[in-house]
């Protein structure tokens, strides 16, 4: 049976207050057996973890979004302490983001390194955002030793070049709704040469639903759309993007596989 793996959500997000369970069931009959819920913020965590320890399905990192503003500074030592949990597979959502200007980029750079030296500390992948940043994001990848633990490009938007570098770091490269836009020729291209191996997909719920639901809310379940798109444009059947991006995901964030 074809399953799929949804690598990047958040679902404690208000667009889902208490849609929650019926957001799971939506899951499970588009047969999405995993999702990551990631954190932006320190703030909200505790209620973070909280919903994934009550599913199965659900697993957690913990991190501080490059754009989010207040609360502490996130140290390498706290975050290491946060992610000393079962449930919590990975450390981000971190990296870099200009595309609103760079006035606070040395800020942001901080905390980038910050986050990449507890996921060397504690052992575990990177979850990187990374948006009009392209050179800054891989210099501070390749300057704190990322590639020691690798991770994911989430959502990614980059050129081929980065895409390149950062396999080279260890990182997978992953693919949300964005793919299915009539406005996104470069991105469909770069996803036609991604090896399946470094491949995963995602929907960044609640934003950047696939098309035909563009515009709307996204959720985990809409996940199987991206993976149609990528099926389509590499001329392959959709078992085997599930196949390939669901594998890649348990061994990056070494999730067990789900038994049927």
């Amino acid at each position: 049976m074809t399953v799929f793996v949804d690598s990047h959500c958040h679902l404690d997000f208000p667009q889902f207050a208490g849609r929650v369970p019926e957001v799971l069931d939506a899951m499970a009959g588009a047969r999405v057996v995993h999702a990551l819920c990631v954190a932006v913020n320190l703030e909200n965590f505790p209620a973070l973890l909280a919903l994934v320890e009550g599913h199965d399905q659900l697993h957690a990192t913990v991190g501080v979004h490059p754009d989010h503003r207040g609360g502490d500074e996130p140290t390498a030592e706290h975050l290491c302490r946060l992610a000393d949990h079962p449930k919590v597979v990975a450390i981000g959502e971190t990296g870099l983001d200009y595309f609103r200007g760079a006035q606070d980029a040395p800020l942001q750079r901080s905390r980038f390194r910050a986050h990449i030296r507890a996921a060397r500390a504690c052992g575990k992948p990177l979850v990187v955002h990374s948006r009009d940043a392209e050179e800054d994001t891989l210099a501070i990848l390749t300057e704190e030793g990322a590639s020691q633990v690798g991770g994911v490009m989430h959502c990614f938007t980059g050129s081929d070049r980065m895409a390149q570098q950062a396999m080279n770091l260890g990182f997978a490269i992953s693919f949300s709704g964005i793919v299915t836009f009539k406005n996104a020729p470069v991105l469909r291209e770069i996803a036609m040469r991604i090896p399946l191996e470094r491949m995963l997909i995602e929907t960044d719920s609640p934003y950047l639903a696939p098309v035909p639901h563009r515009g709307k809310v996204n959720e985990p379940a809409y996940v199987a759309l991206v993976a149609q798109e990528l099926a389509r444009l590499r001329d392959v059947d959709v078992a085997e993007i599930g196949r390939a991006t669901s594998a890649n995901f348990r061994r990056l964030f070494r999730v067990p596989e789900t038994r049927s």
